[in-house]
Formats: structure tokens, sequence, C-alpha cells
């Protein structure tokens, strides 16, 4: 016979890895300093300067438990944000 047993075990969980398939429709809004949209691009693919190998569909994510920060993250460079944002056009 089988019995089922739950038992409570502490572990020390630290961060949280969040992998989403955003299926090449992804929204997603630069502001400016005030919160105020610069622009928006919609049914977009993942942009080039989101961590992880996305490969374009993949919103990849390490998030620390305690501050609520993203430990993957790499400040992308103003060029690159112009560029993906369509902000300036690429000759």
């Amino acid at each position: 016979m089988e019995i089922e047993k739950n038992e409570t075990v502490k572990v020390e969980a630290k961060t949280v890895q969040v992998h989403c398939k955003v299926c090449d429709s992804g929204i997603y809004t630069l502001l400016d300093a005030a919160g105020k949209e610069v622009k928006e691009l919609e049914g977009e693919y993942v942009p080039s300067f989101f961590p992880g190998e996305h490969y374009g569909d993949y919103l990849i994510l390490d998030i620390d438990l305690e501050s609520g920060k993203i430990l993957n993250w790499k400040k992308p460079d103003a060029e690159e944000v112009s560029k993906v944002f369509k902000l300036i056009v690429e000759d």
C-alpha cells in the first residue's frame, strides 16, 4: 500500500527564472523619465537587447526574490534601443 505524506521542507530560494514564449506578438513600450510613452512596438519579436539566448521568441529573466531585480539584465546601448524602437533608420 502506498500512502502519500506531505512534508514541509525549508529551502533557501533565491532566484525565479522566467521563460515566456512571446509568439512574435509582444508589445514593448519605451517610456521617458516622466513615464510618458516615446514609442510602442506591437506584434514584435523579443528585442535583441533582452537577456538570454531568446532567438527572438522567448523572454528569459532571472529575478532575485529578495530585491526583485533582474539579474541577467545587461544595460543596452542607446543606439541599439533606438534601432529596435525604430527611432533611427538603419541604412
